[in-house]
């Protein structure tokens, strides 16, 4: 079986772990690492360019930028050619940013997963088999506490920030507060960086504290969670209730998602779609009449 040729666009938080993660996948190949210098990385021996053409032939991109770029990289990748995954995380907008994916990756004859981090992607899955075990009923999603690295680079992306924290606490009932923490460039007006992001689309929904520090390093943490409780009716039986909970490394876990997205993304045919459009045993590695033995 020939092995999936990936590339890697972006190098940060995530970016690193997905590495990781193609160098533990025994059918991918690393094409290289598409940033915006290309200047070495320490300690990486694949090629570091600028243009996702000059790594030669790649089958699929893993885009691990902020998920306000990542409609735009998606799209010219897409019409290069090549399949691309993404860990796209602002919710309002998923069905509006495939739709527009659907249409190039079609064009192209060439396939997107988007939305394919833990949330939106694999708790989605989750989600989607519990309304599936019980159609009627109530479902809330808890995060935290923990770090939310999507919220983390919305605020980093504002002038003036020179690090910031998001930090997510669960109030219950699918509600949440959003701990901020910044840290801003010398001379910058603070309370004009905290009104930015009250009116971010990222805070401006929740409840959310805004609070000037002097160094973010001291506060980091990349562990994350999330429990998802439903209760419902399965057919005319009431009182059915399900949780699933989990404590994790954040970008860790995005990572293998997104690089178990990209093994199924050249399954699909062309278009654009979200992992609950994926058969699950398209993400897994292995012969597939063994993983429906071992798993069914």
């Amino acid at each position: 079986m020939s092995k999936i040729t990936a590339a890697i666009v972006g190098y940060g938080n995530i970016g690193r772990y997905v590495l990781d993660a193609l160098e533990a996948a025994p059918d991918f190949t690393i094409a290289g690492i598409v940033r915006r210098q290309a200047t070495p990385i320490k300690g990486v021996d694949y090629p570091v360019v600028t243009e996702i053409t000059e790594l030669g032939k790649v089958d699929v991109a893993i885009l691990c930028v902020p998920s306000r770029q990542i409609e735009q990289y998606a799209s010219e990748i897409l019409a290069k050619g090549i399949h691309t995954v993404d860990s796209f995380d602002i919710h309002s907008d998923i069905t509006k940013v495939r739709a527009h994916l659907n249409d190039v990756a079609q064009k192209h004859g060439k396939s997107a997963i988007l939305s394919a981090g833990w949330d939106p992607g694999s708790d989605s899955v989750i989600r989607a088999l519990l309304l599936a075990a019980a159609p009627k009923g109530i479902t809330y999603t808890n995060f935290g506490p923990g770090m939310s690295m999507g919220h983390s680079v919305a605020v980093k992306a504002i002038e003036g920030v020179k690090d910031a924290l998001s930090v997510t606490i669960p109030i219950g009932t699918g509600k949440h507060r959003r701990m901020v923490y910044v840290e801003t460039e010398q001379g910058v007006n603070f309370d004009t960086v905290k009104n930015t992001i009250l009116n971010d689309d990222y805070f401006k929904n929740d409840d959310t504290i805004v609070e000037h520090v002097d160094s973010i390093d001291s506060l980091k943490d990349a562990g994350h969670g999330v429990t998802i409780t439903r209760k419902g009716v399965s057919g005319k039986t009431d009182n059915q209730l399900f949780e699933f909970d989990m404590r994790i490394n954040n970008p860790a876990l995005t990572a293998q998602i997104l690089v178990s997205s990209a093994r199924a993304v050249t399954k699909q045919q062309p278009g654009a779609y979200t992992m609950i459009e994926i058969p699950l045993i398209d993400l897994l590695y292995g012969d597939r009449e063994t993983l429906i033995h071992d798993l069914v």
